[in-house]
């Protein structure tokens, strides 16, 4: 497996500095504010996760109840807004190629144990899914599924590719990089498809996993393959794109 040395320099170069969290969501395009550590377990920084056995693989390193919880309703459509250092900037660093998942889980879970299942995914069909999170200006979207009523986490999750080519368990200073970010959301409506049994994280993601250990720059970009589960057959879809025009505070001169 050979990495080009331009391609080495220049994911060396960006990794300090290109990194991503979620700023705020927006439901049925209305923007619900500034949501770190409002309703979104924020972590103290946009540092990547690379320890794919860590406890921070679930909601980041800072999973913490945070206190505003947001309502929505089956068929809502939710969006999550990324953002680098200020909002509606570059988002995250272009060489950051690499898709991108959403999972629910049941709050009172706080995350552990077989409780996360897939509502969304996308990766490559000639385009990755990060550079179109990019192009939307850190947008992308799921429709709430049929939900019985109660508190949920929704966990967005960018896997960036671009040091992939090595495993951290055996290189730390490079593998892949995870950007989790965990929503907390109370359903109001009472839908009749509840949650079956999902996965763990840690546990449904190995440093084996294809989606996992995957060279960027010499493998074809169509053969990825999303680690993880399929996607609930209960879930209602989703899509990249932008939904409204950040509105983003001006400092006086």
């Amino acid at each position: 497996m050979r990495v080009t040395l331009a391609a080495v320099v220049a994911s060396l170069v960006v990794t300090a500095s290109a990194h991503a969290t979620v700023y705020g969501v927006w439901i049925n395009g209305v923007f619900k504010g500034d949501g770190r550590n409002n309703y979104i377990r924020s972590p103290p920084n946009n540092n990547p996760v690379k320890d794919i056995t860590s406890d921070a693989v679930a909601c980041n390193v800072n999973n913490r109840r945070v206190p505003n919880t947001l309502d929505v309703k089956s068929g809502d459509k939710f969006t999550f807004e990324w953002y680098h250092d200020k909002r509606d900037d570059d988002i995250i660093a272009s060489s950051h190629k690499g898709p991108v998942v959403v999972y629910i889980a049941p709050a009172s879970s706080n995350g552990a144990g077989d409780v996360w299942v897939k509502l969304y995914e996308e990766s490559w069909d000639g385009t990755w899914a990060v550079d179109k999170i990019i192009a939307a200006h850190g947008q992308h979207s799921i429709n709430i599924p049929n939900l019985p009523a109660g508190e949920y986490l929704l966990r967005s999750e960018l896997l960036t590719l671009h040091e992939s080519d090595a495993r951290y368990d055996e290189n730390p200073i490079r593998g892949i990089q995870l950007y989790p970010s965990c929503v907390q959301v109370r359903v109001t409506s009472n839908g009749s498809n509840a949650l079956p049994t999902g996965v763990s994280f840690p546990g449904a993601y190995a440093y084996t996993d294809y989606g996992i250990h995957f060279n960027l720059y010499n493998y074809p970009a169509a053969s990825y393959v999303i680690p993880g589960p399929a996607v609930w057959s209960g879930a209602a879809g989703g899509s990249i794109g932008q939904v409204g025009v950040a509105k983003v505070a001006k400092v006086a001169a």
